[in-house]
């Protein structure tokens, strides 16, 4: 299992990367992907912060639970967001002045933080299931954060760029 995690942590990015460095139009899905994608990952933040409370009351059934519906909706927006990359052509950012600013260092830091929640998300879940409490709780502790500022910071980077969605 842990050849698998490192496998998808590894592929993923690269295939996100190419897709974004070498647009391809394969498809054709007329839909609101990025407000979609706005909507899954607020709602990813929402039950993040769910089940971190659910685990400190101690409340272990729920909070796996939520984590689990956490990391589908994560999977869920990882497909979309590749189905949208293989249907439509790049929006480029119009802001100017010092929100460009703003926005840039929040996508960057985005993008970074969102390659490193993968593996973070596989090995804390896998250590949950397996009942390595010890191991999930040091993992979880960088995982939470990260997957969490992921989450809300995709919600940002769509509204910044709502206004040049066509």
């Amino acid at each position: 299992m842990i050849r698998l995690i490192t496998a998808v942590s590894i592929l993923i990015p690269i295939a996100v990367f190419i897709l974004i460095q070498f647009p391809v139009q394969i498809l054709n899905i007329d839909a609101d992907l990025p407000l979609l994608h706005a909507v899954i990952n607020g709602s990813t933040a929402v039950i993040l912060l769910l089940a971190y409370w659910r685990i400190k009351v101690g409340d272990r059934e729920t909070h796996k639970r939520l984590m689990l519906t956490s990391l589908g909706l994560s999977t869920v927006f990882l497909v979309s967001y590749v189905l949208s990359k293989l249907s439509n052509e790049p929006t480029p950012y119009g802001g100017e002045g010092m929100i460009r600013y703003i926005y840039f260092f929040i996508l960057i830091t985005h993008i970074i933080l969102a390659t490193t929640i993968v593996p973070l998300a596989l090995f804390s879940i896998y250590r949950g299931l397996t009942g390595q409490f010890e191991k999930h709780k040091k993992v979880a502790k960088w995982t939470f954060p990260i997957w969490l500022y992921v989450a809300v910071t995709g919600v940002l980077v769509y509204l910044f760029m709502a206004p040049y969605y066509a």
